[in-house]
């Protein structure tokens, strides 16, 4: 398996100081301060080994959990610090954002850093930012929303997903989408071009047709891997979304963690994976999304467990819905964390929350790595909940002891 480790980049002690620092997310002491820690955490992760290094694009979260709000201006500046590790944002929310503009800056970037970056891209859950910064496609968040906004925040995703690539394949862009044209306006063309000699020379020469209207675009630079990045879609927790990847070629961040429903996700994928032309095998080009907390006893890992991922899934996650994910078999109606330990104790039953000891960790991670069949997943992503809600020295413990003592016996070599 390759290991991605997720982080949710959240200002340190947010919920000890979050009431009295309020609004924490505006406090610029407090986000250097984060900032500092993800920069550990991240060159650790690179000297331990690990493949991928990923965050979450979110906004407004004055709250200050989770603020992520420029996950590629953040991986410059990690890639500069680091030597092999890759970096994923998990994921950019298309919906709210210029495709094009996506595939220049991933381009950009990719350049950069000799292709040590690979895409993620998400359809956007948070109302409050999504309706804000998508309003030109007139886009909500998916998070409570009816059948009919869940569909056009799909239909506007798989669209800016398809400009994307094509920005990044094609070396002239023409496109007559329901929310995006190019050119603008599109039957017509772009006139009133005048350096037309300097393209004809040095351009592509389908950007002009025989009147001298820009009639395609050529988006620069290229990616520096080919055709592009490898990409990840996030949280993907419904069947359709796995077909989609499947149909795609991206990877899946699979919510599902109930072992028969991950287990049918993969096939699922396979099938449709073999449908478009790509023989893969079981577990191949798949991730599964999971939290890991490594203790020296197993009551020492539930403790810090607790305190990390039963906190922010009680105290956050349940309020935005997110404990819907977290079915057991058959279970219907409504879902609510209790406490902190009814999340725990339903993420550690449903196999999502993977805690205990080094040999209990891997005994978890052996069925995962199977796919719960005669499968081998290809990546594991690992959010790390204890940055921002533990102590940093406590959170770097976490990923040394996960990299130097679980992620050698797994990982590819």
């Amino acid at each position: 398996m390759k290991f991605q480790l997720l982080v949710l980049p959240t200002t340190p002690r947010v919920l000890e100081d979050g009431v009295k620092l309020r609004p924490i997310g505006r406090n610029t002491e407090k986000y250097i301060e984060m900032l500092d820690e993800v920069r550990q955490i991240c060159i650790l992760s690179d000297e331990l080994g690990y493949d991928c290094f990923s965050i979450t694009e979110h906004h407004f979260h004055s709250e200050g959990y989770e603020i992520s709000v420029a996950p590629l201006l953040l991986f410059a500046d990690l890639a500069a610090r680091t030597k092999q590790i890759k970096f994923a944002p998990i994921g950019l929310v298309l919906t709210t954002w210029d495709p094009i503009r996506c595939a220049e800056e991933l381009a950009v970037l990719d350049n950069l850093t000799k292709g040590r970056i690979m895409g993620g891209f998400a359809r956007g859950s948070h109302n409050r930012w999504v309706s804000v910064l998508g309003q030109k496609y007139g886009v909500s968040g998916t998070f409570g929303a009816d059948k009919a906004q869940d569909e056009r925040n799909r239909e506007v995703f798989e669209e800016m997903f398809d400009v994307m690539l094509k920005a990044w394949t094609e070396d002239a862009l023409e496109y007559d989408g329901e929310y995006y044209k190019v050119p603008n306006p599109f039957e017509e063309g772009i006139g009133n071009w005048l350096p037309q000699q300097w393209t004809k020379d040095r351009g592509n020469l389908e950007e002009l047709n025989a009147e001298g209207r820009i009639r395609k675009v050529s988006v620069v630079p290229r990616p520096y891997q080919k055709p592009h990045p490898p990409l990840f879609t996030a949280y993907s927790a419904s069947e359709r979304t796995v077909k989609w990847a499947a149909g795609h070629g991206v990877i899946p961040s699979c919510l599902f963690s109930d072992p028969q429903d991950f287990l049918n996700a993969c096939r699922v994928y396979q099938k449709i994976s073999a449908e478009h032309g790509r023989t893969l095998k079981l577990g191949e080009n798949m991730a599964a999304c999971r939290t890991v907390t490594v203790g020296k006893t197993h009551e020492e890992a539930y403790e810090l467990a607790l305190e990390a991922t039963g906190r922010s899934y009680y105290e956050y996650f349940n309020q935005v819905g997110a404990a819907g994910f977290f079915r057991y078999p058959g279970e219907e109606g409504p879902i609510t964390f209790k406490s902190k330990k009814d999340a725990l104790d339903r993420l550690m039953a449903l196999h999502f929350a993977i805690v205990g000891t080094v040999d209990e960790v891997k005994a978890q991670l052996e069925p995962l790595a199977r796919c719960h069949a005669d499968g081998e997943l290809e990546w594991c992503g690992l959010m790390l909940d204890h940055q921002g809600l533990s102590p940093l020295d406590t959170t770097l413990e976490q990923v040394e002891m996960f990299g130097t003592q679980v992620m050698p016996e797994f990982q590819d070599s």
